[in-house]
């Protein structure tokens, strides 16, 4: 059985049954399925043929599916609606693993259709599923949320439960591998916070069963890889390989599909290539390909080509760069997934430049730009929300013709009495409810007018603060400054006209040093008062110079990011309100914290600046902040208030702390 694989994500199947790692004996299943042969034909022994079938589908692809298609034959034989469904999912199944995506869609719709006739919803949730992992893999976003969501209605319909082997257990393992499915498609779309939030989901359900199973720590480690993906998606690398590396012996070791080992491999390939681990990334590639290739699934042998072939070129091997990702353009230029096809185009065109073939490599540059302005973003991230409220909407348009129904089934008199008492109380509650809206309507009004007031004065202060600021830097330098330099000078002159014992000498020196001293920190001072580098330079070169300035001072080892700020300029009153929050947090650290590394990070895409300052100190708990008065902790929550931004603290005792700030440019 063969899942989606990008770096990053799987995308689990409805039939998710946890395949062994044990020693395949074909002698041993022939005689299985001789013995399940001689049995009488019935529902049971068709779910056996399914069973075996599906076990062995890695091991044994040609036996499995000769096992699958008499599952069908027999299924229809006996006129079972709920085996013929399950038959042809199966097979489906059998064919989307050897990447026979038409064949595969062609028995999830027989599938469906025969559990709709039937009104199985259970089994018609399955084939929507499975049909939706399909329209994600050739790149049809649209239909995959269309079939993910039908598939999230049923399984909140009590009615599914007619369905006499479903248990509340089957069905909460089949929501989570569903929200884990979501959180992939919220992820290839770009929409982060919510891949996050569904993934989560799973593993809450996942979880709340490692007491009961010990199977629920595999399912666990496999969701995590789909944590782990989103990460990757936010360009965060490190965090991403650390969950893998940290879950890889769970994969490796748990009793589960030998594919979702491969993913996991690719997937730190690609982690350690993105962190310019090359030797590291070509040995999980290299493994990557040998499981690949001993499970005989050929689109992860063509995607780990393509990855060597990137290797390769960094390692300006160019004739082995050639070789492997000639060994899988065939894959790449029929391929319907314009993610995978741009990521080709892209090595591809590298190679051209790097071997001088230039005019190839502007036809690739061509086909990449073509195909780059048709992957969809932000557009499909927000349908997918549009589509997730229209099916919240739904769910409760359901929830209220299922009370519609049991009140149906009372007296007439009953009825009337009750619709008589909840019309006066719903025209009550109306007339009240109305009556309350208005009054929140102008007390909304009153607190933003307040808001708006206090924004205004904040702003005259920080402004003032910073002009005064400003003053005080410029007094100290050109006043105070000019006038230290200029003793400093006299003394110098002094030293040479007078005659001074040693002991005379040496005091005159020890008054130097002093004074060297006191010009220094009044340099100091001023400069943090109003940094030369943020007027001159800039936000960016302002920040990377005061985290130099802190590693050089060795109280701290600070990393300094930028992502999108080359050659972006900042509007001053927002750089200087950046630089102060910055420079307060980090104090705070050295202070408070204990570090002994941070990291600040500043990032600008699509009119959003993000600032994450993090370090690896003791950590504290949250919810003393509410109570904080300290004077630089509520300087920064002006400061963002003064933004209109979104201020977000995550610190546990022990485990560092990490603050997010988020604006609007």
């Amino acid at each position: 059985m063969l899942c989606k694989i990008l770096p990053g994500f799987i995308l689990l199947p409805f039939f998710s049954m946890i395949a062994g790692a044990q020693v395949y004996n074909r002698d041993s299943v022939i005689q299985l399925v001789n013995n399940i042969r001689e049995t009488k034909v019935d529902t049971g022994h068709v779910r056996k043929l399914w069973d075996v079938g599906y076990v062995i589908g890695e091991k044994d692809s040609a036996l499995a599916k000769q096992l699958l298609e008499e599952a069908v034959a027999k299924s229809k034989a006996i006129n079972d609606a709920a085996s013929i469904s399950n038959s042809y999912r199966m097979l489906g199944l059998w064919h989307k693993a050897v990447n026979d995506k038409d064949k595969a869609m062609m028995y999830y719709r027989a599938s469906l259709q025969k559990a709709k006739e039937n009104n199985i919803l259970y089994l018609t949730a399955g084939a929507y599923f499975e049909m939706a992992t399909i329209k994600y893999e050739i790149g049809e976003y649209d239909s995959c949320i269309d079939f993910y969501l039908k598939t999230q209605e049923i399984f909140e319909n009590p009615k599914v439960f007619e369905y006499k082997i479903l248990t509340q257990r089957i069905l909460d393992k089949k929501k989570s591998d569903l929200y884990s499915n979501i959180s992939a498609v919220f992820s290839t779309l770009g929409n982060l916070p919510k891949a996050d939030e569904y993934i989560n989901k799973a593993l809450a359900i996942a979880e709340s069963y490692v007491a009961q199973s010990s199977k629920a720590k595999n399912i666990i480690a496999l969701y995590m890889q789909q944590k782990a993906g989103n990460y990757y998606d936010n360009r965060e690398f490190e965090r991403a390989l650390r969950i893998r590396l940290q879950y890889l012996p769970q994969l490796e070791n748990g009793v589960v599909p030998r594919v979702y080992v491969l993913s996991s491999y690719q997937s730190i390939a690609e982690e350690f290539y993105e962190l310019k681990k090359i030797d590291s990334s070509k040995l999980f590639a290299q493994k990557s390909m040998q499981l690949a290739k001993q499970l005989e699934v050929p689109d992860v042998v063509a995607r780990v080509n393509m990855l060597l072939g990137r290797i390769a070129i960094q390692e300006k091997k160019f004739k082995m760069a050639q070789e492997y990702l000639k060994q899988c353009s065939s894959y790449y230029e029929n391929n319907k997934d314009p993610h995978q096809k741009r990521s080709y185009l892209a090595a591809m065109q590298e190679l051209m430049f790097a071997t001088s073939k230039y005019k190839e490599a502007y036809l690739y540059a061509e086909q990449y730009h073509t195909i780059n302005d048709s992957v969809l973003n932000s557009e499909r991230s927000r349908q997918f929300a549009e589509r997730e409220a229209k099916y919240e909407s739904e769910k409760k348009n359901v929830q209220i013709q299922l009370q519609q129904s049991a009140l149906k089934q009372k007296s007439r008199l009953n009825l009337f009495l009750a619709g008589a008492i909840a019309a006066l109380l719903c025209i009550s509650l109306l007339i009240y409810f109305n009556y309350k809206q208005k009054q929140k309507l102008q007390q909304q009004r009153i607190t933003e007018l307040e808001t708006e007031k206090q924004l205004t004065a904040t702003e005259a202060v920080l402004k003032g603060e910073e002009q005064e600021r400003t003053r005080l830097a410029k007094d100290l330098h050109d006043g105070l400054g000019g006038m230290l330099s200029g003793i400093k000078y006299s003394f110098q002159t002094m030293k040479g006209n007078l005659i001074m014992t040693p002991d005379n000498a040496q005091a005159f020196e020890r008054s130097m040093d002093m004074l060297d001293s006191s010009i220094k920190e009044m340099r100091r001072v001023a400069h943090n008062m109003m940094p030369e580098a943020l007027v001159k330079f800039g936000l960016n070169t302002a920040l990377k110079d005061f985290c130099n300035d802190i590693n050089l001072s060795g109280a701290l080892k600070v990393t300094y990011q930028s992502i999108g700020l080359e050659n972006v300029e900042v509007e001053q009153t927002t750089a200087i309100a950046i630089y102060r929050i910055v420079q307060e947090l980090l104090n705070n650290t050295i202070k408070h914290a204990g570090a002994n590394n941070a990291i600040v990070q500043v990032s600008k895409s699509d009119g959003l600046l993000a600032v994450t300052v993090e370090d690896d100190g003791k950590g504290f708990d949250t919810s003393i902040l509410k109570q904080a008065k300290g004077i630089g902790w509520s300087n920064i929550e002006n400061r963002v208030e003064f933004l209109k931004g979104k201020l977000d603290v995550n610190s546990q005792p022990g485990k560092g702390t990490s603050v997010l700030i988020e604006l609007n440019t």
